[in-house]
């Protein structure tokens, strides 16, 4: 017959254990969703990245919304037409409409912690601000040539120059490190970053380009996507494209090239901003599953030291 320690060998972990085990599966089984910037309509969508609709209208009321960015339970909209960044919740709820003001044709935006690098292509600058609405550095980086798109890959802010054709880099304190890191671009609209690669829209000849973060071309042509090419967000192996009027699609493509559902979003209103993200679990949810599972180890203890 086992003894009692025989029998608690298997049951080792402590509550505390338990309740790390719960937050790390839980982190990992959320579920991507994708946002979408309707500039036609002033809205921002929500869909599955199966394509499902979640809620076509989840913001609703904006001014020709472009760049967008989900942070936790935040969205951030850059509204080209008054020129503001807006904050509303991914449930759609509005926190600050005008949570940034008086800013020139606001198109791109990325954010790094706890700030926002927002591209102004009405003065040519890329400005910093806190995710609070303060005011960091209105033009952080300047003289540059039609910004549409920004991205940020740790301390560096890469910058798309839809007039010239070139994606620069500089630091996330403002100083240039190459202007024309990458170049020989054709009008390009998108950009997002993974890892060491950079994904570029360019909506001037229909492509989605590969390049590194040091310059090096992978591949100019990586996707000739059917739906066209404005806007680009990256998921693990996934890329979303916006074909803004042209299709009024969002289009699914693989980071190696193919075509996995080129109209996976259909009926939207000229699409020019995208963004993926996953849904951060309710903190209640997740601690009343710590509390359960401890508490049923602990029990299973107690009865086991009782034989």
């Amino acid at each position: 017959m086992k003894t009692a320690a025989g029998h608690l060998s298997m049951f080792r972990l402590s509550p505390a254990l338990i309740c790390g085990i719960i937050l790390g599966a839980a982190s990992e089984s959320g579920h991507a969703q994708v946002y979408v910037a309707n500039i036609g309509n002033g809205t921002i969508g929500e869909y599955t990245t199966s394509g499902a609709t979640i809620n076509a209208d989840l913001i609703s009321g904006l001014s020709t919304p472009q760049g967008i960015v989900v942070v936790g339970s935040d969205i951030f909209v850059a509204n080209t037409g008054t020129g503001t960044i807006g904050e509303y919740t991914t449930s759609g709820a509005t926190v600050n409409a005008t949570l940034v003001s008086g800013l020139n044709d606001p198109v791109g935006i990325a954010v790094s912690g706890t700030n926002l690098f927002v591209a102004e292509y009405g003065n040519n600058t890329i400005g910093e601000y806190t995710t609070s609405g303060a005011t960091v550095n209105a033009s952080l980086i300047s003289g540059l040539n039609t910004p549409q798109g920004v991205a940020v890959s740790g301390t560096d802010v890469f910058v798309m120059n839809t007039g010239n054709g070139t994606i620069g880099e500089y630091t996330t304190s403002g100083g240039t490190v190459n202007p024309a890191l990458i170049s020989g671009l054709s009008t390009p609209y998108g950009i997002a970053i993974s890892g060491a690669d950079v994904f570029v829209a360019n909506y001037g000849n229909n492509t989605i380009g590969e390049y590194t973060t040091s310059g090096a071309t992978i591949d100019a042509t990586l996707i000739n996507p059917a739906n066209g090419a404005f806007a680009i967000a990256v998921s693990g192996t996934d890329l979303f494209v916006a074909g803004g009027s042209d299709t009024n699609t969002i289009g699914e493509y693989t980071t190696s090239g193919a075509a996995v559902d080129s109209g996976l979003i259909s009926g939207l209103n000229t699409p020019q901003g995208v963004a993926v993200a996953v849904p951060e679990p309710s903190s209640d949810a997740l601690l009343a599953g710590c509390a359960t599972m401890a508490f049923a180890i602990i029990r299973r203890r107690r009865t086991r030291l009782a034989i």
